[in-house]
Order: C-alpha cells, then sequence, then structure tokens
C-alpha cells in the first residue's frame, strides 16, 4: 500500500460506541475502571508483559476481566501497541483493515496511529485503509479506552482482520514481527465461546458452563503451545465458537518457542445469573514474548526496511568506523541495541562496502552470506571489518574517512538452484562452490561491471581461484537478493 501519509493530519475517527459499550465520559470511564482495578490483586513478577489476550464485549460484561490482564502492565513505558481486532460486520479478503483517519478518540482523548508502522506492514501484506469498517467494528474500538487508562503517550496500530487462509496467516505474522522490539505490545482483541441456540452452538444438555470452559482452557492449551495447527483443528472438532480465532492465529505463528500465555482470568455473561442457556464466555491472558527469538528472516527481497531505518543502519556503520579509529578497538556488535527497531531487528545476511567517493573505486568489503544475527549487529561489526580487516587493502586512515562513501547490501537466504541457467542477472546474488573453493558476487556487481551470465560466473571461477572455465561442469551455485543502499 502506498502513500499513506495524508496531507491532513487532523482527521480523528471518532469512538462509535462511546455511551452504549463503555462510558460515555472520561469521569465515568474512571469510575467503572478505578472499581475493576481495585479488585485485581497485585502480582509480582520481574518481567513485564508485551503480549496480552483481551474480551471485546461491553465494559459491564469484560472489563473486569480485561483488567486482570491490564493490571500486568499498568503505567508501563510501550510506545506502540499492535492491536489485531476479528471483523463481525464487514467481508475482509486477504487484508488487514486501518482507518483512513490519522487518529482514533475515545472520551479520554485521541490516540495516534502509527503509519511508520502500518508502512512496514504494508511492504510485505496486503492493507487497506477504510474508515466505516473501523466505525461498525466494536472489537477493536472496546479496547482503546482500557489501554488509554492504563498507559500514557503510545501510538496505536489497529488492525482488523476477516478469515485468512493458513498461507495468509503465516504471511501476515511475519509481517508484524517486522515492528515488534522491546516498546511494542501485540494485544489480541477475542471472546471465547459464545453458547446458545442463536450462536447456533449449543451442544451440552447439563453441566453445561463445566463443558464450555474446558473447551475454552483445551483452545487456550493449544494457544500456549503454540500448536496452531492444533489450534485449528481443536475449533473445527469442537464447533467452538471463538470470534477471534484469526487473530489469534496470527499470533500463535508470530509467537516465539519461549514465549509463555498464563490465563489471569476466565468468566462468562451469565455468571451474576447463572442461566446458561445463553452466555459468551471471556478470558484474558498475558505473557512475555522475547521477539529477538525470531525476527522473521526474510524469504524474498520485498523491502522489509524503512528510509529512517537505512539512515540508522548507515549511521551505525559509520559510527563503528569513527569508533574504531578513535579507540582503536572495534565497537562492541549490540552497542546500538536501544536504537536499533523493526526490520534492523531481522536476522539476515549482509555486506558492508566502502567505496572512494571521488572515484568510485572499492576500498573494502566484507560481509556474511546466511543469517545468524540481527542485521543492527552485523552491520556494526562487519563495516569496521570491511574497514581494517579486507585483506586485498591496507587499514583504513584517519584522513581517508571522509573520502570513504558506504554501501550496505541487506540479504536474503542463499537459496540451491538446480543450474547456473537459474540466475539472473541484476537480481540475484550468487555464490559458487567446486572442490572446497568458493566465491561470492553481490547482486549488483554484474550490472556495475555490464557483464552477461556468463562472463560473471567467469569472473566467479577466478575470484575462487579456479579456473575461468570450471563453473560449466560439477559447481554448485547458490542464489539470493538484496536490499542495497547507501550514503550517496
Amino acid at each position: 500500500m502506498k502513500n499513506l501519509r495524508r496531507a491532513d493530519s487532523s482527521r480523528t475517527l471518532r469512538s462509535t460506541i462511546a455511551g452504549s459499550w463503555y462510558p460515555g465520559t472520561a469521569q465515568d470511564l474512571d469510575v467503572l475502571l478505578d472499581k475493576c482495578f481495585e479488585t485485581v490483586p497485585e502480582v509480582d513478577s520481574d518481567e513485564t508483559p508485551n503480549v496480552l489476550l483481551l474480551p471485546h464485549a461491553g465494559y459491564v460484561y469484560s472489563a473486569q476481566t480485561a483488567a486482570y490482564a491490564v493490571k500486568r502492565i499498568l503505567k508501563s513505558d510501550f510506545s506502540r501497541i499492535i492491536l489485531l481486532a476479528p471483523s463481525h460486520r464487514a467481508y475482509i479478503g486477504e487484508s488487514f483493515v486501518i482507518p483512513e483517519s490519522d487518529t482514533v478518540s475515545t472520551p479520554y482523548g485521541s490516540i495516534s496511529i502509527d503509519l511508520e508502522a502500518v508502512e512496514k506492514i504494508a511492504s510485505t501484506f496486503s492493507v487497506i485503509k477504510n474508515d466505516g469498517i473501523h466505525a461498525n467494528e466494536h472489537s477493536a474500538q472496546i479496547q482503546y479506552p482500557i489501554l488509554q487508562y492504563a498507559l500514557e503517550g503510545f501510538k496505536i496500530v489497529p488492525l482488523i482482520v476477516g478469515q485468512l487462509s493458513n498461507k495468509s496467516i503465516k504471511k501476515a505474522a511475519e509481517a508484524l514481527k517486522l515492528i515488534m522490539d522491546d516498546d511494542t505490545l501485540l494485544v489480541i482483541s477475542t471472546d471465547f465461546t459464545h453458547y446458545g441456540t442463536d450462536f447456533g452452538y449449543a451442544p451440552f444438555a447439563n453441566n453445561i458452563r463445566e463443558n464450555v470452559k474446558q473447551i475454552d482452557l483445551e483452545a487456550f492449551e493449544k494457544i500456549n503451545l503454540k500448536d496452531l495447527e492444533g489450534f485449528t483443528k481443536h475449533l473445527a472438532d469442537t464447533g467452538a465458537t471463538i470470534c477471534g480465532e484469526t487473530p489469534i492465529s496470527i499470533m500463535i505463528a508470530m509467537l516465539p518457542e519461549s514465549a509463555n500465555i498464563e490465563m489471569t482470568r476466565y468468566e462468562t455473561s451469565s455468571d451474576d445469573t447463572g442461566d446458561y442457556s445463553r452466555f459468551v464466555c471471556y478470558m484474558s491472558a498475558a505473557g512475555y514474548a522475547d521477539w529477538s527469538d525470531t525476527p522473521g528472516t526474510q524469504e524474498t527481497s520485498e523491502e522489509v526496511l524503512t528510509s529512517s531505518e537505512k539512515k540508522s543502519l548507515l549511521k551505525f556503520a559509520r559510527e563503528s568506523i569513527k569508533y574504531a579509529l578513535e579507540n582503536q578497538q572495534r565497537m562492541p556488535e549490540d552497542f546500538f541495541k536501544k536504537e536499533a527497531s523493526g526490520g534492523m531487528l531481522c536476522k539476515m545476511g549482509c555486506f558492508v562496502t566502502l567505496k572512494m567517493k571521488n572515484s568510485g573505486d572499492l576500498r573494502g568489503c566484507i560481509g556474511e552470506i546466511f543469517p545468524r544475527r540481527q542485521l543492527f549487529k552485523a552491520v556494526t561489526e562487519l563495516a569496521a571489518y570491511s574497514a581494517f580487516e579486507d585483506y586485498r587493502f591496507t587499514e583504513l586512515k584517519q584522513g581517508e574517512f571522509d573520502a570513504v562513501e558506504i554501501e550496505i547490501s541487506a540479504l536474503t537466504p542463499p537459496q540451491a538452484v538446480n543450474s547456473w541457467k537459474d540466475i539472473e542477472i541484476g537480481k540475484h546474488g550468487m555464490t559458487l562452490e567446486k572442490h572446497g573453493r568458493s566465491a561470492v558476487f553481490l547482486p549488483q556487481v554484474a550490472p556495475e561491471q555490464n557483464w552477461t551470465l556468463e562472463e560473471t560466473l567467469l569472473n566467479l571461477s577466478l575470484k575462487a581461484g579456479l579456473k575461468p572455465d570450471d563453473w560449466r561442469e560439477g559447481a554448485r551455485f547458490t542464489v539470493f537478493e538484496a536490499i542495497v543502499f547507501g550514503e550517496s
């Protein structure tokens, strides 16, 4: 999706459920939420949750349940919230839907939409804009006031989603992982089983609440196990009507294996009356995910870095070289950990290339093909290697620091090809391996030299220390793509 930034930045999507689904004034909201949070016991924990699962019924039914999870993040310093909410009314294809407006509002005030984060998501997954869908959907709006009650100064990415294929669920998860970092809270909006004949689900004659709770707890077990296939199968086998099935599925696909989600509360809409002929189940949960465990290795050359992230990586590279010149030692690879976010946290191979500004001559180039660490770490270390460890050149001198320009190539994982004929000049970087010798060319090398494919492979053979025609038989090739950007 292009051109997400709008000339009119004052457009606000106002709440359509204030005064009905929750109180219509900030004062009345405070009264209700103060009471809910006061009844929730304190929980001692060394780790602030960054994943919440919250119900989305009217506050009179669900706010108390939600408070058991939200209290665990009270007064935390999250700067961004990713909210995944299901569509109950509109058909949505294989896409996310965000508001057309720049802000959403409640009686507590306005929340800015994080358009830069939306741009990042839209680079790898379909995103459409529609205020009408958001205005007519309660599942996203219901979460805004309770999050405003708990946190301050955050931006939000409210994403409404319909039914997605398994392939799209995984692709959506990869897109979202691009923007997950220590300052981001993931919120999943969902109710659990809807029981009653009008919901098309009333299989029990006795012990209805207990039976339904068991089904919901089994679903939650699949969630905590990160068992996406098992979760989908459980819903199909039991017929359980969990409206946030797709948001939950995306969350499961996103979570690293180390993540643990804890159920904090389980209630139903009929617990006060005891009439279990018709009711909705509400669950809240909280957990922590170390997003650096699964930062989303890229499989294509689609743009996964914003322009500001590219500028930051170039800055990291230059400052790494400067640090080595001034301190006679290398900068730690995680030196810029607090500044790194989004695509910079992806595990990607990369090369850092130094060229002389005046002539364009190569002055150093060191890299790693395989995605073994986060991109910002690779750039920080490889910049210094290119300046001081490339055996083809003398070490960079202080007087040359301003005379070189830096280029970074962020790589997709290498893939084996059956034949050299599968290599595409201008698209693929390539590696050649034969008789224990190997060499690599970045995608931009052949176009810069105006080489044909055969000329490229001839020169790649020579670089590997092989005979000019050794590439024709018995050689193995891999290809990769690159996102190339530089200071000039």
